[in-house]
């Protein structure tokens, strides 16, 4: 009977270990900054990062927050797949086994994977530069070809928006071609825009302080000359 192999499994249980202190350290150093960045710009105190500022004290709270939850979950995915498809190599080779064909056959099905999901990863994708660049946020009103409402939810793959009727329409962040904000410009509705008043026009200005009515000390004015012509003729 062959002896067990300690030495291997103490390997491995150090790889994990240092793995699972990896994993949690990242995430504390994501969500720090994360909570940093909700809070404001503080984080962009320093010199080097003084560029930063106007863009951080012109967000919103409610949309610098979601900004920042949406990165801190891509990149916490991000280092977690990363950190852990590691460990898991090195502790099979610890143990002994051999990892080549594993591999092999792990990059054949991510290829198909690839080819399967290229849409996924397209909207994942389109999410991502939509948040970091702020195109549109949580009560920004946006047009969508033919469709105009208020988004209720951004997310990685879907943006939800709501329109005048109350239908919820849930739109693929990669579809996104071309999106109006009206929320972020000088948008005016054309119908309340129409219903203002016209100021008038230099000429109806003229006609119509020469149609209105003499003030009351001119009218004076002209009765009492006309009385003084009256008792004129009558000395006559």
């Amino acid at each position: 009977m062959r002896d067990f192999d300690w030495s291997a499994l103490i390997e491995a249980g150090v790889i994990v270990l240092i793995g699972l202190l990896a994993w949690t350290a990242a995430r504390f150093l994501i969500n720090s900054v994360v909570q940093r960045a909700q809070k404001g710009y503080a984080l962009f105190s320093s010199s080097k990062l003084k560029w930063a500022q106007p863009v951080m004290r012109g967000l919103d709270k409610k949309r610098r927050a979601q900004r920042a939850d949406t990165i801190g979950a891509l990149l916490r995915s991000a280092v977690s797949l990363s950190i852990w498809t590691v460990v898991i190599i090195m502790v099979l080779e610890a143990v002994g086994a051999n990892v080549a064909p594993l591999l092999a056959s792990v990059g054949i099905v991510g290829i198909t994977l690839g080819f399967g999901a290229r849409e996924l990863i397209r909207d994942a994708l389109a999410g991502f530069f939509i948040t970091i660049e702020d195109q549109y946020g949580i009560g920004d009103i946006i047009e969508v070809g033919d469709t105009i409402g208020t988004v209720q939810s951004v997310g990685i793959r879907i943006t939800r928006i709501v329109d005048a009727r109350g239908v919820i329409w849930y739109i693929r962040n990669g579809e996104l071609a071309k999106v109006g904000n009206r929320s972020q410009g000088n948008y005016q509705d054309p119908a309340s825009a129409g219903d203002q008043p016209e100021p008038p026009s230099q000429a109806e200005a003229a006609a119509s302080s020469a149609a209105s009515p003499a003030p009351a000390g001119a009218a004076a004015a002209v009765s009492s000359s006309s009385s003084a012509s009256t008792a004129k003729g009558d000395s006559l």
